[in-house]
Order: structure tokens, then sequence, then C-alpha cells
């Protein structure tokens, strides 16, 4: 099995300058897969990208998220499909298989269900259960500040590091980084990526 994202940026041709969130979108994609046929940047603003790590495809579109939310007036509307993939392919528009097509399939729904954040398995139920969960999340999510998703992007990139160093690296107080942490609700983000990884592994892994 694996995972694919497909997503697109909201608000990209208000953006003054698209090189901004063009170049933290790249950067974030490198940062996700070495190898740069797992990730590609179509039509300007949509952008897919292969998780083979599929246990940490909720998490990354969290990232990826937080990575766009914090410029100012940006966000990203975010597809994760899992499942098999057909054989490899020189580049990811190449390759085929359920999860690409769950994920597309998905995507293309987010606009009519005015959500950012879906997911599509083989497991309809499966699939319920996590939507709840993200369409909750998003409640805060979607309204991020930007300080707010700094400080989601930088902890979930740095996940052993204390407060104090998180807050080292944007110069801020280690009460303040745990301040925009609980406002982000970044440990009921972290509790629907435990159950994330539950539900996938009963994908994974049926009785």
């Amino acid at each position: 099995m694996t995972s694919v994202i497909t997503g697109d940026i909201i608000n990209s041709r208000q953006s003054e300058d698209p090189k901004v969130w063009l170049e933290v979108l790249k950067k974030s994609l490198a940062k996700i897969t070495e190898n740069d046929r797992y990730w590609e940047i179509f039509r300007g603003d949509s952008f897919q990208v292969e998780i083979q790590d599929f246990y940490n495809a909720f998490k990354i579109a969290v990232l990826l998220k937080a990575a766009i939310r914090s410029i100012k007036g940006l966000d990203v509307r975010l597809a994760i499909g899992v499942g098999e993939k057909t054989g490899e392919a020189r580049t990811i528009s190449e390759a085929t298989g359920d999860a690409f097509i769950y994920s597309g399939e998905r995507f293309e729904r987010l606009k009519r269900d005015k959500v950012n954040l879906a997911i599509k398995t083989k497991n309809n139920q499966i699939d319920t259960e996590l939507n709840l969960y993200f369409k909750l999340l998003l409640l805060t999510m979607d309204n991020w500040t930007a300080n707010s998703a700094e400080i989601v992007k930088i902890t979930l990139e740095n996940p052993f590091l204390s407060q104090k160093e998180l807050g080292n690296i944007i110069g801020i107080k280690q009460n303040t980084v745990s301040e925009r942490q609980k406002r982000a609700n970044l440990d009921e983000i972290l509790d629907v990526d435990k159950m994330y990884r539950q539900k996938i592994d009963q994908l994974q892994h049926p009785k």
C-alpha cells in the first residue's frame, strides 16, 4: 500500500508574489520525500505527492497546511488517498493504482463538500470516521493565524525538541510556544493522528 496527497493552493491568484508560496511548497515537498519523482506541481497551483509511509500521510497533510497557512491570506485543499500502487513509474503523473485514483476522486469533491481536507480508502466506514475527525479539526485549522500555523509546522518538523528549543528557532519564549500550540489545537491534532494510524492499521491488517 501507499498514500497520495493531491492538493491546490487557495487564493493563489490573489497572492502579490507567487514565488513566496511556491518556494515554501517546493521546500515542503522536497522535505517530505527525498526523490523528486514522487512529487509534482502542475497547473500552476496544484500538486501531488506520494507518501510511501502511508501511516504518516495525515501528519504530512497537516504539515503542508501549516506551511501554506503560515503565509498570510493563503490556504490549501488536500485529499489523501490510501491504497495500492501498480508498479513504479518515472514520474508521479505516470503512476497508477487505487491510491492515486482515490486521492484524485476525493480531491474533485472537496469544493462541492466545502471541506479542505478529506481521505478516501477502500473502506467506507474508515473514511466516514476519519473525515468526521478531519472536519472537526478544520474548524480550528481553517482559521489558524500565521503564527499558529508556523508553530504547528515547526513542531511537526522537530518532534523531539522541547518548547524552549522550538522557541529558540523562531525567537519566542517557551510560554509563548505553549500558548500558540494550545491555540492551534496541536494536542487534538496529535490525538487525531493516533486515531488515523489505528484506522489505517485496520486497513492494512483487517481482522
